[in-house]
């Protein structure tokens, strides 16, 4: 991370950007928005991307341990670069969309790093919950003033075992491990 953005997001989640008097709720704004994923496929990697269906986020730039987020995910909605990796994901071998419409995240705690913040919580997949980390990293657009708020982006990343959540259906094609790589473009609520 170039070490302008990674000084910018220290002092948002930090407080040194003016003082808010209050946690700020906001929405995410999903055209802007992207959930991408991959998995590997014998030695390559195979993406694909999952609607968001609900957010709720709720920061506080004042004390980051008190910021709250909760995000569903469609994984009836996801999509993969080949059509039958798509249907094999959805299948009851692996998600099993047709019993488990939604896969759920709900932070825990957020804590301020050297890199950004890890966003620990628990993740919900087949209705199994399991902890997670993310690293986050936060930024304003290009060219506004520093402390601006009404618009940001959050870049999350982290890794799913699939077999922790009982998806383990074709594991002799597809391996275990999921790597998440989420573009959060997120609105102040007014």
């Amino acid at each position: 991370m170039p070490r302008r953005a990674l000084t910018a997001f220290v002092c948002v989640l930090m407080g040194a950007a003016p003082v808010a008097a209050e946690p700020l709720h906001y929405l995410l704004d999903p055209t802007q928005s992207d959930v991408g994923f991959s998995v590997s496929v014998g030695q390559s990697p195979l993406k694909g991307h999952m609607p968001v269906a609900s957010a709720d986020l709720i920061l506080d730039f004042d004390k980051a341990a008190a910021s709250r987020i909760r995000v569903t995910l469609s994984p009836g909605g996801a999509q993969m670069a080949l059509p039958f990796a798509t249907n094999a994901m959805k299948s009851p071998e692996v998600l099993d969309t047709g019993r488990f419409p939604a896969i759920r995240f709900e932070s825990t705690r957020v804590r301020p790093t050297d890199a950004g913040a890890d966003v620990e919580g628990r993740i919900t997949i087949r209705d199994v919950t399991r902890p997670i980390t993310l690293q986050a990293r936060l930024f304003r657009p290009p060219g506004s003033p520093e402390g601006t708020r009404e618009a940001l982006t959050v870049k999350l990343s982290g890794v799913v075992n699939r077999s922790d959540f009982g998806a383990s259906g074709f594991a002799d094609m597809v391996g275990d491990r999921v790597e998440l790589n989420i573009s959060a473009r997120i609105l102040l609520q007014n």
